[in-house]
This record gives structure tokens, C-alpha cells and sequence, in this order.
């Protein structure tokens, strides 16, 4: 490589790296006022003389048409004790997560400032209701801590299917809040084209992007590192089969449940089925989004705002081969 050619490159990484560092450090020092509280604690460790008290000052979580007894008698669970023993292992100390979720409402904050994120973060076990594992309002952020032991845990390995519990892991708690977070300021799908469904969860993920900037690519989808290489490897096959099969444009909602639903893999029908992660639709709709953002000059809120069709034509993606 000639001289100057080398410096010019090494002139543009200084640059490129000194911008970077210039908004994370801008982004580093908006100040950010979050009270966690563990409401999980809270629950498990009050003594029966107490509940009473406890229940009336949280009685958000607790259903009028039911008795104390109700509630203490499940407290009392050996079976609930130990999910709370195990989850106290896990997350005793909570201030290395509230960091995490710190940095990210900066983040938020910088990029959305018109945004205002709640000011509080309950914890909670939720007796593995996986659906809701992050509950955002515009005053309280629910989280469900019983659902991050990791994908090994005990309590998961015979009531969860392997592809749910590998987003049952630490490293899910920020993604999945900002999925939730997503569903906010995302303008929702317009018609029922499945292109638009790739797109709306490619918005989502580009999101991840921007907000978890030191994420893995792995970590912002929920999928192993194989799985991500594969998506990788095959990105080709996989659109070459979604052009040939006029998927882009079609309303059959079979196409969501085959390929962006969660799923133990993703139905092709073909002998790549086994092989696959399921949800490859996301992915795809995520490089759509990404390659729209490299070719385009619009705000994050413009692109979140945009109808699919006329973002994916815009677009200039061409998958990897």
C-alpha cells in the first residue's frame, strides 16, 4: 500500500474513532436520577406479622378479590422460597445491572430527548410469566428477574424449550428493554405485508444498535453465536428464497409464524430447516434497516416513523455472498 494512501485510511479510523468517543462521552455525562427498587425482597422477606402493612402500600400487586392468606401461603412455598434463594444468588447485588441500565437511559435520553423514561425500576419474581419479563409505563418499569438465572437453570431446563431459555440469560435484560422500549416510539406496521413485519422488528433491532452500542450482534437478537454465524453464512440462500417465493409482498400470516415468531428453527421447508435459528426474518429485516441507514440521511425518529415499503426500496440492500 503507498505511503499516503496508508495515512489518509489511518487519518480517517483517527477521525471516525475521535467522533465516536466525542458523542459517547457526551452521552456519558447527562445526568440520570434512577431508584431501583427490589420489590422481590420486598415480598419474600417481610414477616407474616408485617404483610398487611406491606400489602396496602403496594397494593398495585396485589388483586383485591384475594385474601392475605392467598398471597402469605404462596410466600411460604418452599418451591417459591427457593426460586427467591436462587434469584438473591443471581442478583443480590443489583448496582452492576443498574449501572448497565443507567448508561442506557443515557443513551435514551441523548437520542430521544423528548422521551422521559421512568424514574423507578421494581423488581420482581414474576412465576416465569416469560411474556412479560420487562413491563415499561411512563412512571414504573416492571422487571422480572426470575427470568435471567441463565439458560442452564434448574427451574427453566423442564417448563421452557431451549430456544426460549437462551433469552433467559443476564446478558437479555438490557434488549429486552429495549424491545420494550421500542414498541413506544416505533410507528406500528401499516398493513399486513411480511416485509412490513421485517421491518418493524428491523427497526427494533437497529434500535439495539444505537442504544447498546457495546452489545453483540448475538446478544441484540437472542440468538447463540452459531446461530448469528449462520445467519451470516447463508444470508444469500435465505433472500434468494424469499425473492423466488414472493414472500416480501404477501399478507399470508403463516409467513410470521415461520419465520419471525420465536421458534426452534425456521421453516423453509427445505433441508436447511434443522439448521436454522428461527426468527430469520428479523434478521433480515435488521440488514435491511442498517443497509437503509448507511445509504439515507434521516434522524432515528424518521426512520422509525417510515413505511416499510418505501424504506426497503430505498434501501440498496444486497445481501452477502
Amino acid at each position: 500500500m503507498p505511503k499516503y494512501i496508508f495515512l489518509v485510511v489511518l487519518f480517517s479510523v483517527f477521525v471516525s474513532c475521535n467522533k465516536k468517543s466525542a458523542v459517547e462521552k457526551e452521552i456519558e455525562s447527562l445526568p440520570v436520577d434512577l431508584k431501583v427498587e427490589r420489590f422481590d425482597k420486598i415480598l419474600y422477606e417481610t414477616p407474616v406479622s408485617e404483610f398487611k402493612a406491606m400489602r396496602s402500600k403496594y397494593a398495585v400487586f396485589f388483586p383485591e378479590e384475594y385474601p392475605d392468606s392467598v398471597f402469605i401461603e404462596k410466600i411460604q412455598d418452599p418451591l417459591y422460597r427457593e426460586l427467591f434463594d436462587e434469584v438473591q444468588k443471581k442478583y443480590g447485588d443489583f448496582s452492576p445491572v443498574q449501572n448497565e441500565i443507567e448508561d442506557l437511559y443515557r443513551h435514551i435520553k441523548f437520542y430521544f430527548p423528548d422521551f422521559k423514561m421512568p424514574s423507578k425500576v421494581t423488581t420482581l419474581i414474576s412465576e416465569m410469566e416469560y411474556q412479560n419479563k420487562v413491563i415499561l409505563t411512563d412512571s414504573i418499569m416492571l422487571l422480572s428477574i426470575d427470568l435471567y438465572l441463565g439458560k442452564d437453570h434448574k427451574f427453566y431446563v423442564n417448563e421452557f424449550p431451549s430456544y426460549f431459555c437462551q433469552t433467559f440469560e443476564r446478558s437479555q435484560i438490557l434488549p429486552d428493554i429495549v424491545s420494550e422500549f421500542s414498541t413506544k416510539v416505533t410507528s406500528p406496521s401499516r398493513d399486513r405485508m411480511f416485509l412490513s413485519q421485517m421491518i418493524y422488528y428491523g427497526k427494533e433491532l437497529y434500535l439495539k444498535d444505537i442504544l447498546l452500542p457495546e452489545y453483540a450482534d448475538n446478544d441484540k437478537i437472542g440468538y447463540t453465536k452459531e446461530q448469528l454465524e449462520w445467519c451470516e453464512a447463508n444470508e444469500n440462500y435465505m433472500w434468494l428464497n424469499f425473492i423466488q417465493e414472493a414472500y416480501l409482498y404477501s399478507t399470508d400470516l403463516k409467513l410470521v409464524h415461520r419465520f419471525i415468531a420465536p421458534a426452534p428453527f425456521s421453516k423453509f421447508y427445505l433441508d436447511i430447516d434443522n439448521e436454522s435459528p428461527g426468527r430469520v426474518g428479523v434478521w433480515l429485516g435488521w440488514q435491511i434497516v442498517r443497509s437503509f441507514m448507511k445509504n439515507n440521511d434521516v434522524s432515528l425518529q424518521q426512520l422509525l416513523a417510515m413505511d416499510a415499503k418505501e424504506l426497503f426500496e430505498l434501501s440498496r440492500y444486497k445481501p452477502k455472498k
